[in-house]
């Protein structure tokens, strides 16, 4: 598995990081906003689609899903929200669905964390300057993440 090593400055730039952190699980305890530095950091374990891909194609004879051990990092950050997140819960597992960002008054803005279940973290920027680093460490997922079955089931 090759190693990401990511940076964000702009709407784009959040897109390829969100495809790459779609489905990562992010424990509560793992979620660390820091007002004096303006930084918002979340250690995840995000799953790996490049791998999955090769392996649904067939192209990755007896490849299995997996997951890394990932660092996103938002600097710049004058204020982060939560909604429907119990920030007391430490063990509570998150799955990361998408991070988006709107720009408001350039160059600053809004990154939105939107997690399954409802959860938000809303970080107000003065600019975006975001990065997205692997950590080395990479272990088996026992499923690769299918979001079909789960609209089918709600439908």
């Amino acid at each position: 598995m090759e190693e990401l090593k990511l940076i964000a400055l702009d709407k784009d730039d959040v897109e390829v990081v969100s495809a790459h952190v779609q489905d990562a699980l992010v424990k509560i305890a793992d979620i660390f906003w820091q007002p004096r530095e303006r930084r918002f950091v979340m250690a995840l374990n995000r799953f790996d689609w490049m791998n999955a891909v090769d392996a649904k194609d067939g192209r990755a004879a007896g490849a299995d899903y997996r997951r890394c051990r990932t660092a996103l990092r938002f600097d710049r950050v004058l204020a982060c929200k939560c909604r429907d997140l119990d920030p007391t819960n430490r063990n509570a597992l998150l799955n990361l669905l998408a991070v988006e960002f709107v720009e408001r008054d350039p160059p600053s803005g809004t990154v939105t964390l939107t997690f399954s279940g409802g959860g938000v973290i809303r970080l107000d920027v003065e600019c975006l300057e975001a990065e997205l680093v692997d950590l080395g460490e990479v272990f088996s997922a026992a499923l690769c993440p299918d979001h079909s079955a789960a609209d089918s089931r709600t439908a």
